[in-house]
Order: structure tokens, then sequence, then C-alpha cells
């Protein structure tokens, strides 16, 4: 095979892994966001469920500095008995005690249901707070996880482009800037193999002659369709 043509393939491998890598690291941010997002519905719920428990437990406070009021009127009421002189002024009385008693009567009913909301929702409010905690140990998880694998495409990056400068130094640097050229237009992708007269860069055929010398391997041969550079291998071999 023609060095040059070696060359220019080992050179498209590299580019290839250089920007497999660089996708994965690009991708980060972007895979972070999703895992993180049922997290962030699991905190969303917990913090409405948290202010329903607050609101609650707000609820229940007034309801019962109403009773101890009623309770303290009954108190002060019932002082007052002795001050009573007839017997209309005392049913009056006892009547309005009554009342204040039913009241209290009715508002510890309303205490009793916001307890039962809040023993539930309280409960309710454990299970998201377990769930919160699971999801943030899966999450931090994953980070280190992939924190490790960007450190190693990292070195491994430092170390493809060391090997790239090697090889760029070696080709002229018209043939390279064609490369570049046909690198950024072709999607990542310069150089491809032939098979059965057909680029497989463009899957568009070639003429058979054009084949014939391409099987050679012996010259730079572009595509007459998408001008990539072309050489040809067996079927057993990756396409790049």
């Amino acid at each position: 095979m023609n060095d040059l043509l070696r060359l220019l393939i080992k050179l498209q491998d590299t580019d290839s892994h250089i920007l497999e890598k660089r996708l994965f690291i690009d991708k980060v941010p972007l895979r972070i966001f999703e895992v993180d997002e049922p997290l962030k519905q699991a905190k969303s719920e917990l913090e409405k469920i948290r202010q329903k428990n607050e609101t609650l437990a707000k609820r229940k406070k007034e309801q019962e500095a109403k009773v101890d009021d009623l309770n303290e009127k009954i108190k002060k009421m019932k002082s007052r008995v002795s001050e009573i002189k007839t017997n209309k002024e005392y049913q009056a009385h006892l009547k309005e005690i009554e009342t204040f008693e039913k009241e209290i009567s009715a508002t510890e009913e309303k205490i009793l249901v916001i307890m039962e909301d809040l023993d539930s929702s309280m409960k309710q409010q454990k299970e998201m707070e377990k769930k919160v905690s699971i999801e943030e140990e899966k999450i931090n998880s994953f980070k280190k996880e992939l924190d490790q694998e960007v450190q190693k495409y990292e070195k491994e990056l430092d170390l493809l482009m060391d090997e790239r400068a090697n090889m760029v130094g070696l080709i002229e640097p018209d043939i390279y800037n064609t490369y570049l050229t046909l690198l950024d237009n072709g999607h990542g992708v310069a150089v491809t193999r032939a098979r059965n007269e057909i680029c497989l860069g463009c899957n568009m055929n070639m003429p058979p002659q054009l084949f014939v010398e391409l099987k050679k391997n012996e010259e730079i041969i572009q595509c007459p369709q998408c001008r990539r550079i072309l050489y040809h291998s067996e079927d057993t071999e990756p396409n790049i």
C-alpha cells in the first residue's frame, strides 16, 4: 500500500477516535441533566408535601388556640356565676356556656381530622425523603463514574493528539489541507474504503476501471461523488 495512503488511513482512524471521545465529553452535561431530572422531580414533590404539612400544622395550632380561648372564656363565665341575680340571667349564662362547649367540640373534631391528614402526609414526606436520598446516592455514584471516564478519555485524548501531531508532520501541507476540508465536509470522515465498486462514504457507484486502480492502493484516489479519499480492503476489515 502507498505509504501516504496508509498514513492518511491511520490519521482518519485517529481522528475518528478523537471525535468519539470529544463527543462523549461534550455530552456529559446533557447526561448529568437527564439523570438529575428524577431527583429534581422528587425534590419538587417533597417540597410540596412539606409545605402542605406546614399548612396543616399551622391550622392545627390555630384550632388548638381557639379551643384554649374558648375554655378560657368558659372558665371566666363560670367564675362570674355568683354575680348572677335572676334565674333568667342564669339560664342565659348556661346557654352561652353550652354554645362555647359545642364550639369546642366542633373545633376538636376539626383538629382530629387535621391530625389524621397530617399523620398521613408526614408518612408521605418520610417516603419521599427516602426516595430523594436514594436518587441522590444514585446520581452521586453516576457522576463519580462519569468523572472517572472523562478523566480517562482526556488522558487518551492527550495521547491521540500527540500521535496525530506526529502524523500531520509527515504529510505535505496541501494534502493535509485537502484532508481537513474533506473531514469537515464529510462529517468527520475524509478517508473511507470502497467495496464492490461502491464508495462506503456516500454509497455511490464508481467506474469499474477506477475501482480496478483503487484495488492496488498505490495512489491517492478520491470518490467521484463525495470526493472522499478511498482505499480498498477486504469485507472482514472494519470501515472507517
